[in-house]
């Protein structure tokens, strides 16, 4: 966040000292690698392999956002990472009466089979490892994603890559949830289940405190509410048989990027320092792979100002820098016009170059933890460590983090906080440049992404198609299996799985699920 007139302290409320001694910083601190992972979850960090840099795109129709992908690629990118527009993270197909006006606007349609094998067309999925942010059908994109590359001749154990499917923050921050959080919870270990048999390369959840942040929450509750959600998965696992140390070595997180530069490198410090504690204290996990905690990092898309959008630039290679320095495994970097629109190509391409910037030039990738012993961040961590912990506890109290949303209570939480941050920017206690302070009188006028508006009637057209192709009656047959498995407790993804070789789409399978378990309905929910 930007600085606070007056005070010296934190967003969290963490007060800053003058200065930081050795009496404010532990004594001997584990090598990187080395439980409880604080300096990194390996020993040689960015020196054996840097950061993946996955940019985030998607918008319009699978043939647009192809064209995106190759460009990133082309031009250095080496991982993908897939925007899904917002019928489709709810589960409904572009033809959808709901759908209409939203197809292709924050995000890439895909309704079936057809739209996956143009999104990955000329894309070996053996050579990349792909991201995909999509959470209540995530179990849908996955075996999309599975059936396209056996097309292309590549084995399930080859595919590398991860799948949000944290459904938990979705009743929390964000909203794009189907079914109640119960049954839900099912699809997410039910993914894992199926991934640990088939596809064991793949990361089966990225469990996100992002869109935590972005919905106005401290660091302090970021760190607080993803780690209890990650609680959460992972009782509902051993709940479901699995093992934590199988299927706690394929968990992963992602968290958010703020402008609070020192903060923001304790907190990813402190965060894997608290997942071992749990994984190893409350899971009995013992595999190393499991107690170490491994995230993504996206700068944060709330920082950015539609006011003076070049600044963006600036506050995103802070952020950019923080994650790095923090230890991420793989990072987005927002492109400086998303305040407006979404990322046109040079904008894209902006923000490629800040982290090729960062892993070419700025020496980031030499040492690992290399804020590792100051005074000040060893304290931050610390004190961040300890917040945080209080804050699980309080979960813990109200029943654990599915209670705890059902209530209303870590909602509640982060409303208070996104509360007190805007009054603090409304009365110039914290200084936003460009917004409340160091304005302009005349706006900036720069070049925003158009979305061509034929791509919709396309999108529409091609799924039409796919009904009309189809053999009628195996479809019918699929999603018939989908149901009777619904009713009952097997694992729901070769049902589905089978359904969408049938041609049957995303919409067709999240409506015959609605039908078994009902959708969920937050403000009845917390009245």
């Amino acid at each position: 966040m930007a600085t606070t007139k007056g005070g010296r302290e934190t967003e969290s409320g963490i007060e800053v000292k003058p200065v930081y001694e050795a009496d404010d910083a532990p004594g001997a601190l584990e090598a990187p690698g080395d439980y409880p992972f604080t300096r990194g979850p390996y020993r040689d960090m960015y020196r054996g392999k840097p950061w993946t840099i996955r940019q985030y795109a998607g918008f319009a129709s699978a043939e647009e956002t192809n064209e995106r992908f190759r460009y990133l690629l082309e031009r250095g990118q080496t991982g993908l990472s897939v925007a899904f527009d917002l019928p489709t993270q709810l589960g409904y197909d572009s033809d959808d009466e709901r759908a209409a006006g939203e197809v292709g606007r924050t995000g890439v349609s895909i309704d079936s089979i057809a739209d996956m094998e143009l999104l990955f067309d000329s894309i070996p999925l053996d050579q990349v490892s792909t991201s995909m942010t999509i959470n209540a059908p995530a179990a849908l994109l996955l075996l999309l994603y599975e059936l396209v590359a056996e097309e292309q001749g590549v084995a399930p154990e080859q595919l590398r890559g991860t799948v949000q499917n944290d459904i938990l923050k979705e009743y929390i921050a964000r909203g794009n949830y189907i079914f109640p959080p119960r049954p839900s919870m099912r699809l997410t270990t039910d993914l894992f289940a199926y991934c640990a048999e088939r596809i064991p390369r793949w990361n089966t959840i990225s469990i996100s405190g992002y869109h935590i942040r972005e919905a106005g929450s401290t660091a302090v509750q970021e760190l607080a509410f993803t780690l209890a959600n990650g609680i959460a998965y992972c009782d509902a696992a051993v709940a479901a048989g699995l093992s934590p140390d199988a299927f706690g070595e394929r968990l992963s997180f992602f968290f958010n990027a703020h402008n609070d530069f020192f903060q923001e490198v304790a907190k990813f410090r402190a965060a894997r320092r608290l997942w071992a504690r749990i994984m190893r204290e409350r899971f009995d996990a013992t595999n190393p792979r499991a107690l170490a905690l491994r995230f993504h990092a996206q700068t944060g898309g709330s920082t950015l100002t539609a006011q003076q959008p070049e600044n963006n630039i600036v506050r995103v290679a802070i952020q950019a820098l923080s994650a790095v320095a923090g230890g991420a495994q793989s990072l987005h970097t927002n492109s400086y016009d998303e305040a407006l629109a979404l990322p046109t190509e040079h904008a894209a391409r902006v923000a490629l170059r800040t982290q090729q910037i960062l892993a070419a030039e700025a020496g980031t990738i030499d040492t690992a933890d290399p804020l590792g012993g100051s005074y000040y961040v060893e304290s931050l961590t610390d004190e961040l460590e300890a917040r945080a912990w209080e804050l699980i506890e309080r979960v813990d109290a109200a029943g654990g983090a599915v209670a705890a949303v059902e209530s209303g209570f870590v909602q509640e939480e982060i409303e208070r906080a996104a509360f007190e941050f805007q009054q603090q920017v409304e009365t110039g206690e914290r200084l936003i440049v460009g917004v409340n302070a160091f304005e302009e009188e005349s706006a900036e006028r720069i070049e925003l992404l158009q979305i061509d508006p034929a791509a919709e009637r396309r999108q529409l057209e091609r799924t039409a198609r796919v009904r009309a192709e189809r053999n009628a009656e195996e479809a019918a047959a699929a999603l018939g299996g989908l149901r009777d498995a619904a009713s009952g407790d097997a694992n729901l993804l070769p049902p589905m799985r089978e359904a969408l070789r049938a041609c049957c789409t995303v919409g067709e399978i999240c409506e015959a699920l609605r039908e078994e378990w009902g959708m969920y309905d937050a403000v009845r929910a917390r009245a």
